[in-house]
């Protein structure tokens, strides 16, 4: 079984930072693909930022220059920094393990995806 659990949100004033964790529990072998999506009221959940297992980066272009997605992989965990926040920044952040491996009951490993934590509210004061 697979859970995603985010962490890190908060209330921080415009210009601060935030960094929030995405921690993957189970059998997992591999955090694979991952991505940060962002809800905000009257708008539909959009990517945030999206990191895959050979490095590959992308970024919506309302938070370029100001956003960083990691991951460390020894903790099956991924991380948002957040720097230069905007009242616009805020809403609720989800993970989503787009892509990950996992054991199977038989002790093999199994590609699994798309799982999603509960989100993560993020409030920007300007």
């Amino acid at each position: 079984q697979v859970q995603l659990v985010e962490s890190g949100g908060g209330l921080v004033q415009a210009g601060g930072s935030l960094r929030l964790s995405c921690s993957v529990s189970g059998t997992i072998i591999s955090l694979d693909v991952v991505a940060w999506h962002r809800q905000t009221p009257g708008k539909a959940r959009e990517l945030v930022a999206r990191l895959t297992s050979e490095g590959s980066i992308n970024y919506a272009d309302s938070v370029k220059g100001r956003f960083i997605i990691s991951k460390e992989n020894t903790k099956n965990t991924a991380y948002l920094q957040m720097n230069a926040l905007k009242p616009e920044d805020a809403g609720v952040y989800y993970c989503n393990a787009e892509e990950l491996t996992v054991y199977s009951e038989y002790g093999i490993p199994d590609p699994e995806s798309d799982y999603w934590g509960q989100g993560t509210r993020v409030i920007v004061s300007s």
